[in-house]
């Protein structure tokens, strides 16, 4: 049985480190793609000479991206995963890369087209739920075919801080964010539990207050305190879970930007545009999208975060007008 063949693109912190992960947990032979010269190339060596000790037999090779040559080595692979673009600095919030993220994923998006046009595409890049339709928009891939990391990870934040307060297990914490990647994200504060038991009867308000507004800026406050870049180690595990999902066909159901059409724009008064609801991942990438009930509060905060999405989505299109 062959073995899947994953391709990032993107050697940065967040690619490289994903790198690593796929290889520790066999999930395919890695194929890691960036534009400056020999940075992938280089990666992928250290990566593969690791090998040895930690018991991984997956292949890891790198790809200088200048030109479109580099490119073709995608041809055949099974999924794509889009981590290039600028991190964020010190006071640039996510919305603030995407004029410049947008004229990347004009380069990545026609390479994927042309060389991996039946990939499932996973985009990384900030603000991720804003390339997704980017993305999809440059392929035109089907937008199943699609999704974006956002509650993945700021699920993971959101657990990790009720884990903390409360001095428990993160295993046993149960807890979800959805709504655009950004400061306006929805923490689902009704349906995070500990066990079963409601987060609301072990913390105070102002406790959940606290940890709802740490995990909305969690992004944020890692820049800060790294000043030359963002959190790579979370979003890689992140976008890791994601990854095993599709090429494992484990049906896991993680909260990913996905695409709104049907009834279930309808239920979540959105059309047209990615942003993070539950989904289930399999084999085919988004094969299922969940709709929630919201409490009137609750449908204030997602309102808002959906026009935000929204106001992004037209920014993209005003920049890609005229270049399809």
């Amino acid at each position: 049985m062959s073995r899947s063949k994953i391709s990032v693109i993107g050697a940065g912190n967040v690619g490289a480190t994903l790198a690593q992960f796929l290889a520790i947990r066999e999930l395919g032979d890695v194929y890691l793609f960036d534009v400056v010269q020999g940075v992938p190339e280089g990666k992928a060596l250290d990566i593969q000479e690791g090998a040895p000790h930690w018991g991984y037999d997956s292949n890891v090779v790198g790809f200088t991206t200048p030109g479109q040559e580099a490119y073709k080595n995608l041809e055949g692979s099974d999924v794509v995963v889009v981590t290039a673009g600028l991190a964020r600095k010190p006071g640039m919030s996510r919305d603030d890369l995407l004029g410049k993220n947008v004229e990347i994923m004009l380069d990545v998006g026609r390479n994927i087209k042309k060389y991996a046009p039946d990939a499932v595409i996973v985009v990384v890049s900030n603000p991720a739920d804003i390339m997704a339709y980017a993305i999809q928009k440059i392929t035109g891939a089907r937008p199943e075919r699609i999704m974006g990391l956002g509650g993945s990870l700021d699920s993971a934040r959101f657990r990790t801080f009720i884990a903390k307060e409360l001095n428990v297990s993160v295993e046993d914490v149960n807890a979800f964010v959805i709504g655009g990647h950004g400061d306006d994200m929805v923490p689902f504060i009704r349906y995070s539990s500990v066990a079963g038991i409601p987060i609301t009867s072990l913390l105070s308000k102002e406790k959940i207050d606290a940890i709802v507004k740490r995990t909305r800026f969690g992004g944020g406050e890692i820049v800060d305190l790294l000043k030359t870049g963002s959190a790579y180690y979370a979003p890689g595990v992140s976008i890791l879970a994601m990854v095993e999902s599709i090429v494992q066909d484990k049906k896991r159901v993680i909260p990913c930007a996905a695409y709104l059409s049907g009834k279930h724009a309808e239920h979540y008064g959105a059309s047209g545009i990615f942003i993070g609801v539950p989904i289930k991942i399999g084999k085919e990438g988004v094969e299922e999208i969940y709709d929630i009930d919201f409490t009137q509060e609750e449908r204030e905060l997602w309102n808002k975060t959906v026009q935000s999405v929204k106001n992004n989505c037209q920014k993209v299109d005003s920049f890609l007008s005229g270049k399809l």
